[in-house]
């Protein structure tokens, strides 16, 4: 094997490997995720703990995946498609980070939840959590198999989330208003939904991240929001 070939086996290994690392992430965060919704909509304990428990993993993840990216960047001199893959992956592994940080963030509410008795619904909340858990799966599918028209579909979901939010906002102050009971409740589920809507709109990053790799293109930069336009964040 010459130098050269070896070289360049040894490049797409370390793309591959970069690949690797944000699917990885990407599996833990899609865990976290649904481990904070089921211990909010089930009163699960068990999810409760576990969903900020595997903080650390995606951290050490994220740390690996940038220094392997730097290290690309500043050694092999990638261009075209290879350079927006690999900035692309700087800014999908911090969109993952966030988006465990506030599945945990959810995870640690629902701990502090007390139901008993209420008589609120849980079913808008379960419903937002079911949307940004399928739009998420859908984007690190994207993500791992290249799928442009799978990240659009992503970046058009977004509008189905906040609409939900928008939704679970006024019932939750429509609880409170109806009993006083049931303010410290909703104050905790509607730091929950935001988190959720936060989720949604880090996962729609993720989505236009995708796009923009694969097609040297850029989605509007005004996201689709129920009428309205939304800057991305």
């Amino acid at each position: 094997m010459t130098e050269a070939t070896h070289t360049v086996k040894s490049y797409e290994q370390e793309l591959e490997h970069l690949r690797s690392l944000m699917a990885q992430m990407g599996g833990l965060v899609e865990r976290q995720t649904a481990q904070a919704v089921k211990a909010v909509v089930d009163g699960d304990e068990e999810a409760a703990i576990e969903a900020p428990e595997l903080d650390p993993e995606v951290d050490e993840l994220e740390r690996e995946a940038e220094a392997l990216a730097i290290r690309i960047l500043a050694l092999r001199s990638p261009m075209a498609v290879d350079l927006r893959t690999i900035v692309a992956a700087l800014k999908v592994t911090g969109d993952l980070e966030r988006i465990g940080d506030y599945a945990s963030s959810i995870a640690r509410r629902a701990m502090k939840l007390e139901m008993d008795g209420s008589t609120m619904s849980l079913v808008g909340l379960k419903n937002m959590g079911r949307l940004v858990q399928d739009n998420l799966r859908r984007a690190i599918d994207a993500l791992t198999e290249r799928d442009r028209d799978g990240a659009v579909a992503v970046w058009q979901a977004d509008t189905a989330v906040d609409e939900l939010y928008t939704a679970m906002f006024r019932e939750l102050v429509t609880y409170m208003m109806e009993d006083p009971r049931n303010i410290t409740a909703c104050i905790h589920l509607l730091f929950v939904a935001k988190n959720l809507e936060r989720i949604g709109d880090h996962t729609t990053n993720i989505a236009e991240r995708v796009y923009y790799a694969v097609t040297g293109e850029m989605l509007p930069a005004v996201r689709p929001r129920g009428g309205r336009g939304h800057t991305s964040t």
